[in-house]
C-alpha cells in the first residue's frame, strides 16, 4: 500500500518545521514508520535531520552563485529545478518504503501555493493518498483580518490541489487561553469576526469577509483549526487522529 503523504504548507514562521520535528518523534514513540523530507532548498537550519533532503540535489546558495540571482530569484529557479530533478527524488523516497512521509514545504509560501512546481510535488507519486496540514501562525490568526488572510490563503490551495485540508494553529503554546479561544470563535462564527472587524473600522473588508466565510459554510469546506503545540506536543494525536481517518477509517498503521 501506498504510503500516507503529508504536506505541511504555511506562512514563514508558522511552525511548520518544528511541527514536522515533534509529529515524527510522535510517531516514532508509537511504533509507526515515518520518514521526513526537507522540500526547502533555502533553509539554513531545520531543527533536524530530514530522511530526505531537496538540497542534496539543490540548494538557493548554490543557484545564487552559479547563476548570479538573487535570494528570491534563486527560490524561483531552485523550485523549478526540484521539478525537473523530482522523479529522481520521488524514487529516493518511495525507497524507504514507510508508511507515512511527512513533508516540510518552503517558508516562502508562494513557491507551493502558485508555482506549478507545486503540482509535480503533489502528482509526482500518482497516489489519492496526498493531504495538507495548512499552519496558521498564531501571531497573525490572532487578528481578525490576519485570520482572514489565512483562511483565504488556506482555501485558494484547497481549490487548487485534490487533496484533503486540515487547518492546525501552531505554536498553540505562545497564546493566552483567551486568545486561543477568540481565534476559534472568529474561525467558526462568520459574524463574530465580522463584528471583530467592524470594530476595526473595516466595513467593506468586513462584508467581503463574512462573505468569504458564508461561501466556505455552503460549500463546506469551512474547518475549525485544530490548536497544536510542537514544544508541549499538545493537539499532535488529534492531528494523527484526523489523518487516519481520512485514509485508514481510524486504524493505526503500525510497525509489526
Amino acid at each position: 500500500m501506498d504510503p500516507i503523504r503529508i504536506y505541511f504548507v504555511g506562512t514563514a514562521g508558522s511552525g511548520k518545521s518544528t511541527l514536522v520535528q515533534a509529529f515524527k518523534l510522535w510517531m516514532d514513540e508509537r511504533g509507526l514508520n515515518a520518514i521526513t523530507v526537507n522540500l526547502d532548498p533555502g533553509v539554513d537550519e531545520i531543527g533536524y535531520v530530514p530522511s530526505v533532503d531537496i538540497r542534496d540535489w539543490v540548494s538557493v546558495p548554490q543557484v545564487m552563485a552559479e547563476q548570479g540571482l538573487g535570494p528570491n530569484g534563486a527560490q524561483i529557479a531552485c523550485a523549478d529545478i526540484a521539478a525537473i530533478q523530482f522523479p529522481e527524488i520521488a524514487t529516493v523516497i518511495e525507497e524507504f518504503r514507510s508508511d507515512y512521509v511527512l513533508i516540510d514545504t518552503p517558508g516562502q509560501i508562494e513557491l507551493f501555493a502558485f508555482r506549478e512546481a507545486s503540482s509535480v510535488f503533489m502528482n509526482a507519486f500518482q497516489s489519492p493518498r496526498n493531504m495538507i496540514v495548512f499552519m496558521l501562525d498564531p501571531s497573525v490568526a490572532k487578528k481578525p483580518a490576519g485570520l482572514v488572510s489565512l483562511l483565504m490563503l488556506s482555501s485558494s490551495i484547497q481549490f487548487r490541489f485534490d487533496a484533503p485540508m486540515d487547518l492546525v494553529l501552531g505554536k498553540s503554546d505562545l497564546l493566552e487561553d483567551e486568545e486561543a479561544e477568540n481565534i476559534l470563535a472568529m474561525a467558526s462564527d462568520s459574524y463574530r469576526l465580522q463584528d471583530a472587524l467592524d470594530q476595526g473600522g473595516m466595513d467593506m473588508r468586513a462584508i467581503s469577509a463574512t462573505e468569504f466565510l458564508r461561501a466556505m459554510e455552503n460549500l463546506g469546506i469551512q474547518k475549525i483549526p485544530k490548536l497544536v503545540s510542537s514544544h508541549d506536543m499538545y493537539g499532535i494525536e488529534d492531528l494523527y487522529n484526523t489523518i487516519q481517518q481520512y485514509f485508514a477509517g481510524g486504524e493505526d498503521l503500525r510497525s509489526d
